[in-house]
Parts: structure tokens; C-alpha cells; sequence
């Protein structure tokens, strides 16, 4: 009986820190198309375009940290987990800015086939987004999801509670290996 319990309460816990990740991730992808939503404002007021859609900055946050989630469930981010961190930070970022894209292109899809629009009208309105546009968009995440990937993947192999600990509490009065390291060797050097 105690081992359903232990499976209930790690059910639990497990479901805890997802969701915990989930806001943690949609609060970064928030604060980074929020700012982006602020310069696009920005740049097209110099115009006279009014352009407020943080609504849909949250929306897309929202979704781009589920669609994370469920690329992270299925496993497919894990393939270059046994590398040096750079090759595992610079997949995901390309892999799940990949997904983002593919989204986006689903979500146009649902969004013309719920007004009943033609698959060709659906094609038409992707088109006129642009290549380019489509592609920029891809790269600013690809680029956003780099600093995110490389705490990710830090905490992955540090561990979550210390990273946090990192980040959190004050830091203890050991000195620091990379400059005690520099200092070594700016004294074998002097010493030849």
C-alpha cells in the first residue's frame, strides 16, 4: 500500500515541477517577445502604426512553452544529451525554434479553417506574411532559446536546486577556481 502511495506523491511531485517549468519557461519567453512586441511598437510608431499585441506575446509564450514541455516528454530533445553542453544547447535551440515555426504554420492553418477560409486563402495569407518575415521570426527565436537552453542544460547537469542556489543565495567565500586557475598561470609564466 505505501508503494502507491510513494508512486502517488512522485505522481505528484513530478506534475509540480512540470508545471513549475512551465511558468518558469513562459515568464522567459514572455519578458523576451514582450520587449520584442516593445521595439516592433516602437519602430512602427515612428510611422504612425499603433501596434499593441502584447496579448498575443503572452498568447504565444503560453503556447511555445507548452510546445517545449511536449518535445521535452517525447524525448526529442535528448539526443545529444552525452556531448559537450554547446552541442545539446544549439540542437534544442534549432530544434525547438523549428517546432515554433511549424506551429506557427499549423496555427494559421486552424485559424483560416475556423473562419472557413480556402486552403489556398489559408496558403495566400502565409505567403503574404513573407519568406523573410517567417524566417526572422525563426531566427530571433532560434537566438532567444540559446541563453534559455544553456541554463536548461546547465541545470540538467549541475542539477536544478543548485543552479537555483547559484542564481539565489549569496555566494560563500570560496575563491574562485577560474581565477584561481588564471593566477597559476600568470605565475608559471613569470616563474620561466
Amino acid at each position: 500500500m505505501s508503494n502507491g502511495n510513494n508512486h502517488h506523491s512522485s505522481l505528484k511531485e513530478r506534475a509540480i515541477e512540470e508545471f513549475k517549468a512551465y511558468w518558469i519557461i513562459v515568464l522567459y519567453l514572455f519578458l523576451f517577445l514582450g520587449a520584442l512586441t516593445t521595439y516592433r511598437r516602437l519602430i512602427l510608431a515612428e510611422f504612425g502604426v499603433v501596434y499593441v499585441h502584447y496579448g498575443v506575446a503572452l498568447f504565444e509564450a503560453l503556447i511555445i512553452a507548452k510546445v517545449i514541455l511536449i518535445g521535452r516528454a517525447f524525448g526529442f530533445s535528448r539526443r545529444f544529451d552525452d556531448r559537450a553542453l554547446i552541442i545539446p544547447v544549439l540542437f534544442k535551440s534549432v530544434l525547438f525554434g523549428a517546432l515554433v515555426f511549424l506551429f506557427g504554420i499549423a496555427e494559421h492553418l486552424v485559424e483560416g479553417w475556423l473562419h472557413r477560409e480556402s486552403l489556398a486563402a489559408i496558403f495566400e495569407k502565409i505567403v503574404a506574411i513573407g519568406a523573410y518575415e517567417l524566417a526572422a521570426r525563426m531566427l530571433i527565436l532560434i537566438v532567444a532559446f540559446v541563453p534559455f537552453f544553456s541554463f536548461w542544460e546547465l541545470g540538467r547537469v549541475i542539477g536544478l536546486r543548485r543552479l537555483a542556489a547559484l542564481y539565489f543565495s549569496r555566494p560563500s567565500a570560496t575563491p574562485d577556481p577560474l581565477a584561481a586557475a588564471g593566477e597559476a598561470g600568470t605565475n608559471r609564466e613569470g616563474a620561466g
